[in-house]
């Protein structure tokens, strides 16, 4: 409940004092009157140059200084607005068309940003949010942020039920009116004949109503858009209306249930009759997807179209547990929506009495093969459950190629608009209907498209196009697709953060006095024999170390850090892009900062030779590899040595070398190999993932050859020490911040997640995975092993590696101590401290530990619990972003590099279906799919397949070929390229040779 009083106190700034009197709800049911003052100023300017009177104002920024007016005296003009106009957008026109304002050029300029719509919008969606401010910093687009809301003159006090929604509307046409009329008097004081008009955008029908009858020039997008003179190409940038969206008359049939209720679903959760989770369809098949919820095991199986009720992969959604007598086995087939859906019209749906469901889809399904799990007897049935209402979309923008059978004009002269098919390149994803005037221009390009909305009327999501990013195939769009299909932020960094870099640029150098205020606090280190250890050709070096042996007999041991901190500070507009980006990506042929490359490659990089700030861990250590003492300080260093792995190890191995700093990297490698065996002893995971470098032509970065990457001792040696820093520190930064260190935590993963493997193992090999803790699985792993064939062993650890939880940051404060442990690395405690180049976890952990030493005060960011959580959460999702994204570089890759080529290697298989089988290709690092349709040959008809799923095996019975496939077989396949059809990449095609 909410009132407002207003005070006519008035200042000589025109500042009117008004309070808002909230009640607050305690958590002891006690009500709390908060009463707070808001200031209603006169000063705030309209920011336009043609108005006189508000350029003397100043807007309260430093020094009260007057900032120069941001909208232009003469802005653009148009047919409709022929003596120029100005653009008051309402919310909705951001969140639907935010890439229409963020076009380069003079279509969308001179735009005043409501404060009312720039908190709705951040409300909303923090990514928009986070563009929109991008877009008021970006000079040439002139987005003039007006608060409204401070304004006396344009506040609007939200009536007695009136809705948030509808108090919104009306500040922003009480701004318009506001602003028209202020320009009107503007213009006559400067006896100008010239007055813009404010135009405000919306896509509100009720609101278009009363802005007419409040005589304020509005418009809706796609009819202002309409009017520019590249309408064609920006209108298809513009999403249909709700209205648009209306089927024609003839087909409003309802094709999908409706969604409950927000409190039907809150309910149903609250009382455990409904359950809420992450929808996730199968990769494998395009109508079977799974919610795991804390109720069940297993996670639920949601099959067919009706019961995902138009839920899109990564949903957070509300399910229904269906009936018993409808509860089904996993899915032993592959279906894909490209064999089942050809030949669909993307103008309009097909109408047939099966409504949703069509019938090959009905086909496909019924003629399952149901799959045993585990010891079960096969087509053993488990819960199967239907959507039933969707809490959170997780709709972003989708990278695909248009269905060419979808366009009924291939004609690129034509601009006839028309309804056609993307394909997003994410099998996961339902083909998206968009309109469209360019689609004979598109036809053979990689094209960004997003979600606008999925009504009950339509089998397939409506969406509307964003722009084509080139030629299907082409180095530059695939390399730009598979970037903005794993989110990752790539544009250059904006000029306020690199206004935060050293005035000094490349010629910035630690401080020769250290009586200079930078070496307060800090070690002198610089006469320590430091050397780097890297893959080839790393530049941004982060860690660095050393070793002594000491008087004593015992050793001190050094990991020292970049000192990254001491350059990026906290909140500045570096820090926030170093936080939203998260990490920095690795791609094949590039690199995608974290920070800009000044700092990355240069003044943090712990280059050789050179003089760096560091944040340094040392430790006094027995011959045991025991820790005696550990000191942790903010150090000046000089590395001696940028090493690679390969010359480090050379460099340890030959005997000859007897300097001391070989001396010293013997010693870690003594002492590392003694840390590794007390972590596997303690029951730390040795798992493995498929790892291959693709060597390219310096020149062109084109592909030519692929390696399985070799691991040596020396990239063991690196990662012990750094897993020895980072558990040293998160010990540290958890005693001094009990509620807030910013830690890493590796869940045990559900005993059920084995199940599966642990069967295969027992039924084709005869061997027992052992799972009740981390020291037991380890052991087990190490028992898996074939006598006859060497790579099993890795095979079985890279299906145990998915059969993991992923590792997450967390803030201390949120979890019982019981959860911090890691699993993987069985380790209490852990954090990432190493790469703060590279990483923002550790940038945060690294102010948390020189606030844990007093070397500096602790930010308040990082002292709330709410903030941190903030952190971690967009810092989860990142991580794993730059994993995905850097392995589709690799598989691009290595596509392109066995383009035209055809190759013989041995596969072992991984997985079988009732119509196929997946085959791991180790000299690649690749999987592929084998489907008995690819077994046949020219004229034959498919092969018939006999699976049985209790033994893991596929009969195959073709007209001229006989075989039986069996799980984790080694098998000889022909490995090919071809432009997959269904995704427009190119894939590695495998076909069986023996």
């Amino acid at each position: 409940m909410t009132s407002l009083k207003r005070s006519h106190a008035s200042t000589s700034t025109g500042t009117t004092l008004s309070s808002k009197t909230y009640l607050r709800t305690l958590k002891s049911g006690k009500v709390q009157k908060v009463v707070r003052e808001l200031y209603l100023r006169q000063d705030i300017p309209c920011s336009s140059r043609l108005c006189s009177a508000c350029l003397d104002l100043a807007p309260g920024g430093f020094h009260r200084r007057s900032e120069p007016a941001v909208l232009s005296a003469t802005p653009s003009a148009t047919k409709h607005y022929p003596e120029g106009h100005y653009l008051v957008p309402d919310t909705n026109a951001f969140l639907s068309a935010m890439d229409v304002f963020e076009i380069e050029g003079n279509a969308f300029q001179d735009v005043v940003v409501l404060q009312t719509v720039l908190e709705e919008v951040k409300n909303r969606s923090l990514p928009l949010y986070n563009r929109l401010i991008a877009l008021t910093k970006n000079e040439g687009k002139r987005f003039y942020v007006f608060f409204n809301d401070f304004r006396l003159e344009t506040y609007v006090q939200r009536d007695a039920g009136e809705t948030i929604n509808d108090r919104n509307d009306r500040a922003v046409r009480k701004a318009c009116a506001w602003y028209a009329q202020h320009l009107q008097q503007a213009a006559k004081s400067r006896k100008s004949a010239r007055c813009p008009a404010v135009v405000m955008i919306s896509d509100d029908k009720d609101c278009l109503r009363k802005a007419t009858g409040e005589s304020i020039i509005a418009s809706n997008l796609e009819t202002y858009v309409s009017g520019l003179p590249d309408a064609d190409r920006l209108i298809d940038m513009v999403a249909a209306s709700s209205e648009q969206r209306i089927t024609k008359e003839g087909r409003s049939q309802l094709l999908y249930p409706d969604y409950l209720t927000i409190s039907a679903m809150l309910t149903g959760v609250k009382n455990g009759t409904l359950h809420q989770g992450i929808f996730n369809v199968s990769p494998y098949n395009y109508l079977e997807g799974t919610v795991h919820v804390p109720a069940f095991d297993r996670s639920l199986i949601i099959q067919g179209r009706e019961n995902s009720n138009r839920a899109v992969s990564g949903d957070i959604v509300v399910i229904e547990l269906l009936p018993k007598d409808q509860w089904k086995a996993p899915s032993s087939k592959v279906i894909e929506e490209e064999d089942v859906g050809k030949n669909e019209s993307a103008e309009v749906d097909e109408e047939s009495p099966e409504g949703i469901v069509s019938e090959r889809e009905r086909r496909a399904l019924q003629d399952e093969v149901k799959k045993a799990h585990g010891q079960s007897t096969e087509g053993q049935k488990q819960p199967t459950a239907k959507v039933v209402g969707i809490v959170k979309r997780n709709w972003r923008q989708y990278v695909g190629h248009i269905d060419r059978d979808s366009v009924r004009s291939r004609n690129s002269d034509s601009r006839a608009q028309q309804t056609v098919f993307l394909i997003p390149m994410d099998k996961r994803i339902p083909k998206i209907r968009v309109r469209t005037r360019q689609a004979g221009e598109l036809v053979g390009k990689r094209v960004l498209v997003t979600i606008d909305s999925w009504d009950r009327e339509s089998r397939y999501p409506v969406g509307h196009f964003i722009r084509s990013l080139g030629e299907l195939e082409t180095k530059g769009a695939e390399t730009e697709a598979l970037l903005l299909e794993w989110d990752v932020q790539y544009r250059p960094f904006p000029k306020t953060v690199l206004d935060c870099l050293p005035a000094e640029g490349h010629d910035w150098k630690v401080p020769a006095s250290t009586e200079d205020p930078g070496w307060q606090g800090r070690r002198d280190l610089r006469d320590l024999l430091v050397c780097s250890i890297d893959p080839p050709g790393c530049v941004d070096i982060d860690d660095a170390l050393h070793a002594k042996k000491l008087p004593n007999g015992n050793f001190e041991i050094g990991v020292h850090i970049a000192d990254v901190s001491h350059f990026v500070k906290p909140n500045n507009a570096m820090d926030k892009e170093a936080s939203l980006r998260g990490t920095t990506v690795y791609l094949v042929d590039k690199r995608i900062d974290m920070l800009p490359m000044l700092l990355g490659t240069d003044l943090c990089s712990l280059k050789p030779y050179v003089e760096r700030f560091a944040f340094s861990v040392m430790w006094e250590v027995n011959t045991n590899a025991d820790i005696v003492n550990s000191t942790f300080t903010k150090s000046v260093i000089r590395s001696r040595e940028a090493f690679s792995y390969e010359a480090a190890q050379l460099r340890i191995d030959d005997r000859s070398q007897q300097d001391e700093l070989t001396q010293g990297m013997r010693h870690l490698m003594m002492l590392s190999k003694k840390l590794r065996a007390k972590r596997m002893a303690a029951g730390a995971l040795n798992l493995a993932s498929p790892e291959v470098r693709v060597q390219t032509e310096s020149e062109t970065s084109d592909p030519v050859d692929v390696q399985t990457k070799k691991l040596l001792d020396t990239n063991q040696l690196v990662e012990e020490f750094m897993l020895l820093a980072n558990i040293s520190v998160a010990g540290k930064n958890f005693e001094a911040f009990p509620q807030t260190a910013l830690l890493r935590r590796h869940a045990a993963p559900p005993k059920n997640n084995f199940e599966e493997l642990s069967n295969q193992l027992k039924v084709k090999k005869g061997l027992e995975l052992r799972t009740e803790s981390s020291k037991a699985l380890a052991d087990s792993l190490d028992t898996c092993v074939e006598s006859s064939e060497p790579f099993f062993n890795t095979l079985v650890r890279i299906l145990a590696t998915r059969c993991m939880m992923s590792a997450e940051y967390f803030c201390s404060g949120t979890q019982a101590e019981s959860e911090f442990r890691h699993y993987g690395l069985a380790s209490e405690i852990y954090t990432h401290f190493t790469s703060p180049i590279r990483r923002y976890a550790d940038l945060e952990a690294h102010r948390q530990l020189a606030a844990a030493i007093e070397y500096e005060s602790l930010d308040a960011s990082l002292q709330s619990k709410s903030k941190l959580e903030a952190v971690c959460k967009n810092i989860n999702v990142r991580h794993r972003n730059a994993q995905m994204a850097g392995r589709a570089s690799v598989e691009y890759y290595v596509g392109q590099a066995l383009k035209g080529r055809v190759i013989v290697e041995d596969g072992f298989v991984m997985r079988i279906f009732s119509n196929g089988f997946v085959v791991f290709v180790p000299r690649f690092g690749i999987e592929g799919l084998i489907r008995l349709r690819d077994m046949a040959e020219d004229g034959e008809k498919e092969p018939e397949g006999v699976f049985d799923a209790e033994n893991y095996s596929l009969e195959i019975k073709g007209e001229k070929r006989q075989a039986k496939v069996e799980l984790f077989q080694k098998i000889k396949v022909k490995i090919s390229d071809e432009a997959e059809k269904s995704t427009g990449k190119r894939k590695i095609k495998l076909q069986l040779v023996q």
